[in-house]
């Protein structure tokens, strides 16, 4: 994985409702290319389901689809920690702290 996860920041807006991430540009290319390959990947598993190839190439395929979906949560995990959590954290809104641990938990049900 390049290391470009630095340069991925998000910022807060004025309600929570409104939040939204700020991406450099390349890191918004990065990260759609990636999700085009995985949305290519799922048409393949889906094509593979319709044309009855054995199960456990369909498995091997999906494995590979979830490893690239995994790719890409953390790169954006890692840009949300370096940027809205330190951001937040620095402005002295703890509350990060507890939607973070949140969404560690969603990552790791999977």
């Amino acid at each position: 994985m390049e290391n470009t996860v630095k340069e991925v920041a998000c910022h807060p807006e004025d309600v929570a409702s409104c939040r939204k991430s700020h991406h450099p540009e390349r890191v918004k290319k990065d990260l759609t290319n990636r999700l085009n390959r995985i949305e290519g990947q799922i048409r393949g598993i889906k094509g593979m389901v319709d044309k009855d190839v054995y199960c456990d190439d369909i498995i091997t395929q999906l494995s590979a689809t979830q490893s690239a979906l995994n790719s890409v949560a953390k790169i954006l995990l890692e840009g949300h920690l370096k940027g809205c959590v330190v951001d937040r954290l620095s402005d002295g809104d703890e509350e990060v702290l507890d939607e973070l641990v949140v969404t560690i938990h969603k990552l790791m049900k999977k």
